[in-house]
């Protein structure tokens, strides 16, 4: 089996949380929303979400911590990610078709009007053993000193399922 290093995560939240999805995942590299403990995770709550996405590829948040409001300006728990207007929204649907797709935890920055906005998407696996759900942490920076660099051995994620090329 040949392992492959993954997204490790620009926040020290991020690195918990990677962390944290990676001790949860099977055998075939899936993590059931089931298995996240909220308990370990305490710490970042506030600006955690876990967004759902329907047969259709509609995706809809179904919890939203308090924070999310600073970067959203609203309370979005409900809410389609859609609905959601800006550069923020359109971050939120990148991130999260490209965890589903890839089956592991992407991530990164977007600075807007001098806002540093850290995002990680983590998938998750449904009842139904499908990646359906994407466990998000959203996060303002006050500076880019916040900001880890990546390691030089390239994540903290080794996959245990062989990858293949297109």
């Amino acid at each position: 089996m040949r392992q492959q290093n993954v997204f490790s995560g620009v926040t020290d939240a991020h690195e918990v949380l990677i962390r944290h999805w990676q001790s949860r995942r099977d055998g075939e590299g899936r993590v059931s929303r089931d298995h996240i403990d909220p308990g370990a995770l305490r710490s970042a709550l506030a600006c955690i979400s876990i967004v759902e996405v329907d047969e259709r590829g509609e995706s809809r948040f179904r919890i939203a911590g308090s924070r999310l409001r600073e970067i959203f300006g609203m309370e979005v728990r409900g809410m389609r990610v859609a609905e959601i207007a800006g550069a923020h929204g359109e971050c939120y649907v990148l991130g999260l078709s490209a965890a589903l797709e890839r089956g592991e935890p992407v991530g990164g920055v977007i600075e807007i009007g001098g806002r540093i906005h850290a995002w990680l998407r983590l998938p998750l696996a449904g009842d139904d053993g499908q990646l359906n759900q994407v466990l998000c942490h959203d996060e303002l920076l006050p500076s880019r000193r916040m900001l880890r660099p990546l390691p030089q051995d390239g994540g903290l994620i080794q996959h245990p399922r062989p990858r293949y090329a297109a």
